[in-house]
């Protein structure tokens, strides 16, 4: 495409890439040596003089250029293998970013956020997971409760059932003293003819 933003190199389908006109390349080159220059500005410490902890001039220039996505085009025209002729620049514009860094407090940076966020996020689950014990117990005791329909077997020691064995009695403790051997059997409808007179 013809586009004059950084934004509409991206949205560029490959067919309009490979046929791109030769004014396109040129403002292409043009942005990225733009960012180039703009990176190489050196620091000047008597203008940047700030809070410790405030960002620097470079590193708002970093921010914004992550806002505007710019990161991300690099990061293509890095990768794309049909965008080997902007290598070098990239490479530059990659280099400058890292200008004032030092690898090892970088390294150190990554990890000690690693171990950080690591310990935050046990701390979040930890908190969740207490949560989520709290409402379970709360739960539990709204709960209405439920009743077994089996209360145990127990064994009628000195009442004979059928044979030697002793009475197996299959109901709760507090019905034991309306206990008869005839307990759970049908009652047999005699006719009334049959009444005894």
């Amino acid at each position: 495409g013809t586009g004059g933003t950084p934004g509409a190199l991206t949205a560029a389908s490959p067919q309009d890439w490979e046929q791109r006109q030769e004014e396109d390349t040129l403002l292409i080159e043009r942005i990225l040596l733009l960012v180039r220059n703009v990176l190489h500005v050196p620091p000047d410490p008597t203008e940047e003089q700030g809070v410790d902890g405030d960002a620097s001039v470079h590193d708002r220039v970093l921010w914004a250029l992550h806002i505007s996505g710019m990161d991300d085009l690099l990061k293509f025209l890095a990768s794309a293998q049909s965008e080997q002729q902007w290598a070098l620049h990239v490479l530059e514009i990659i280099s400058l970013m890292f200008r004032d860094q030092n690898p090892e407090q970088l390294a150190a940076l990554g990890q000690g956020q690693a171990a950080s966020e690591r310990g935050e996020d046990t701390r979040e689950l930890e908190s969740l997971r207490q949560r989520e014990l709290a409402e379970k117990r709360a739960r539990a005791l709204q709960r209405p409760s439920r009743h077994s329909r089996f209360r145990g077997s127990y064994v009628i020691q000195g009442l004979k059932a059928i044979g030697d064995n002793d009475v197996v009695f299959h109901k709760g403790l507090h019905n034991l003293q309306s206990y008869s051997h005839d307990l759970g059997k049908e009652l047999r409808r005699v006719p009334r003819r049959r009444w005894a007179p």
